[in-house]
């Protein structure tokens, strides 16, 4: 709660009270952290076997990489490190600050498909098997599937346009085609975005009827969703890192045939981080408790109704997670 609310409940001065526990109800001032807290913080003492590296932003699109301890459950004693920006150099300067003995307790760390984390991972925390996490690189499929059925919209649009223009000039009242459903072309393009990211079992009835015209009048956005439900398929069902190699390596092939310019681009970035991918068949580790954690940031963030004294509200998250 933010001392506006807090003042509000109790009926005294909000921003006063804030003052006051900043400056002397609080040990702000005397934070062992406080001198390089907006570059910086380290809590060693809470590193653990499992870690998650994600990267948020607090103000003005600064952006931090928080490593947390999986096992606090996004609770106190959550964060191990909160380091400004991404450049994998810094990262390294200040993780090696954390003795050598707790870097190689680490047994695992997922992060996403970023090469400056996962150059510093490997570098800090030698024990480590580094986890790709699978939200990402499915997410890479689904934006492959968007950017064809943007492109067929923008198209969509282009050709209502010249319609719209032709019958202009000839002085006649314009009426787009519309389909079954009562959609035109660009409608139907626009409303299947979402149904796009679910697989058909979750689809209501009028997603369902709307996948259906969608798919009669737009083969390639069928064949690139199809793509990417069979590489959901392999994290759904495989049990084992031999079996989802075998099943990647089928996908290639399929992704191959289909001679999908973006799906070729998704098959390269999945061979480029291969062994941290498998590596998820090892515990079925996801990067779910950083991205948990990241929302309880940012929900504190709004509360405060944005984050003006940086240092000071990195004091109050420490407080509260450290």
């Amino acid at each position: 709660m933010s001392p506006v609310q807090l003042g509000h409940l109790y009926n005294v001065d909000g921003k006063q009270l804030g003052q006051q526990y900043k400056h002397h109800l609080s040990d702000f001032s005397s934070w062992e952290q406080k001198e390089h807290a907006t570059e910086w913080m380290l809590f060693e003492q809470n590193i653990g076997a499992a870690l998650s590296i994600d990267e948020t932003a607090f103000s003005s699109g600064e952006l931090y990489t928080i490593v947390t301890n999986k096992l606090a459950k996004g609770r106190k004693g959550s964060i191990v490190a909160m380091i400004k920006g991404t450049q994998s150099e810094f990262l390294k300067e200040i993780l090696f600050k954390i003795p050598k003995r707790l870097r190689r307790m680490v047994q695992e760390v997922t992060i996403d498909m970023s090469g400056s984390l996962n150059s510093a991972v490997k570098a800090c925390f030698p024990n480590a098997h580094r986890v790709i996490d699978r939200f990402h690189v499915q997410h890479l499929a689904f934006d492959a599937v968007q950017e064809i059925r943007i492109k067929h919209r923008w198209e969509a649009l282009e050709q209502e346009n010249l319609e719209y223009e032709q019958a202009k000039r000839a002085a006649m009242k314009y009426e787009p085609v519309r389909l079954a459903n009562g959609d035109t072309a660009k409608q139907l393009l626009a409303r299947s975005r979402y149904l796009l990211f679910k697989h058909p079992r979750l689809w209501t009835r009028e997603q369902q009827q709307r996948a259906e015209l969608l798919f009669s009048h737009y083969p390639l956005i069928h064949k690139s969703y199809q793509l990417s439900l069979r590489l959901g398929e392999v994290y759904r069902h495989c049990k084992c890192k031999e079996e989802a190699f075998k099943k990647l390596a089928l996908w290639y092939n399929d992704v191959e045939e289909a001679g999908i310019l973006s799906f070729k681009t998704v098959a390269r970035t999945i061979r480029t981080h291969y062994l941290g991918i498998l590596n998820f068949f090892n515990n079925r580790a996801t990067n779910a408790a950083a991205e948990s954690f990241n929302a309880k940031v940012k929900a504190f963030r709004n509360a405060l109704r944005g984050v003006r004294d940086v240092e000071f509200f990195l004091y109050r998250l420490t407080k509260l997670y450290a």
